[in-house]
């Protein structure tokens, strides 16, 4: 419930000195959860299982700053199947029996992953899918990432369809900011997200008039 407080409670300085604390190891790369990213991006490499890292993690690859607690990773079924075969026991464990989703147990830190051919937003069909990630992703020496363009993309089609994710929404207007993006850059997205964006464009332009 709601209410008004006259003086500030010791556990909420409490989790503002925490949080700042967390905050501050993320973006110095010592977190639990980028040992988690770095153990899983390797093991996904060595067993030659396509995949790409989503999620709040690849928008920092993007120069937008974004904190989180978990790892989040493309797949293809297959390759999720192979990976639960080579290490589930072994460092990770399933969220719930029979899941998709992992806890990397080393890290404690969760891994959620997502399906090719699976819908953002509200999981219903759409024009816009998660990708086959040994087609869409751009590889480094030590991660793969999706592409701007398509992370844009998905990221609009969640907005756009479910309530609870605006924040993708607010993430594609932080990423717009910062790259200085245009209306010229509409004709690279899906037909299905391009009002979406000139939207998300017009605002950007507006906030800084």
């Amino acid at each position: 419930m709601l209410q008004r407080s006259a003086r500030l409670q010791p556990q909420v300085e409490e989790r503002l000195i925490r949080g700042a604390r967390e905050a501050t190891r993320f973006f110095m790369g010592n977190a639990d959860v980028h040992q988690a990213l770095e153990r899983l991006a390797r093991r996904l490499q060595e067993l030659g299982i396509p995949y790409a890292i989503v999620g709040a993690m690849s928008l920092n690859a993007y120069d937008y700053r974004r904190t989180t607690e978990d790892v989040d990773v493309l797949l293809r079924r297959d390759g999720l199947e192979a990976f639960k075969k080579a290490y589930l026991g072994r460092g990770y464990v399933e969220k719930f029996p029979g899941s998709k989703g992992l806890r990397d147990a080393t890290c404690n830190v969760g891994i959620d992953v997502i399906l090719t051919g699976e819908f953002p937003g509200d999981g219903r069909e759409k024009p816009v899918a998660f990708p086959d990630p040994a087609e869409a992703a751009v590889a480094g020496e030590r991660f793969a990432l999706l592409p701007l363009t398509t992370l844009i993309e998905l990221k609009l089609a969640s907005g756009m369809t479910a309530p609870h994710r605006l924040r993708d929404l607010a993430d594609v207007l932080e990423l717009i900011r910062i790259h200085g993006l245009t209306a010229e850059d509409a004709a690279s997205l899906h037909p299905y997200v391009r009002d979406k964006f000139l939207e998300l464009v017009q605002a950007a332009s507006s906030a800084e008039e």
